[in-house]
């Protein structure tokens, strides 16, 4: 092989490397910003637009920008946003369905206050 062959060859496979470096990154972000929209899906399914609106609202921005820099090819960056995003909409729907329990708590309570007082009164009313 020749110097200039040689040369060629070598600028090729850096052009490869740098190809697949760019491949390899673009891939994880795609797939985080998927699991960003999964997860924004199903925190909104489960009423926490309704009940955890601040953290509903920030994984929506942080999930549109991370779509903005994986359309700018700003891999790293989509990336994190991302995830931020995920970890947003997983706190918030946290939080929506500690709001579902603890309403569901608190109704059974009032039933179990009511069905003891309706006992009270039919005890009272048989002792007399």
């Amino acid at each position: 092989m020749t110097m200039n062959t040689r040369w060629q060859l070598l600028c090729g496979m850096a052009v490869l490397v740098g190809l697949s470096g760019c491949a390899s990154e673009k891939t994880p972000a795609t797939a985080d910003v998927a699991v960003s929209r999964q997860a924004v899906a199903a925190a909104t399914s489960a009423g926490a637009a309704d009940l955890a609106p601040a953290e509903m609202q920030s994984a929506r921005e942080k999930l549109m920008r991370a779509n903005q820099a994986l359309a700018a090819r700003d891999y790293k960056t989509a990336q994190d946003l991302a995830t931020e995003a995920s970890a947003d909409a997983q706190l918030a729907q946290s939080k929506a369905n500690s709001a579902k329990a603890t309403a569901a708590s608190d109704e059974l309570q009032q039933n179990i206050r009511l069905l003891r007082e309706e006992l009270a009164r039919a005890n009272a009313t048989n002792q007399q």
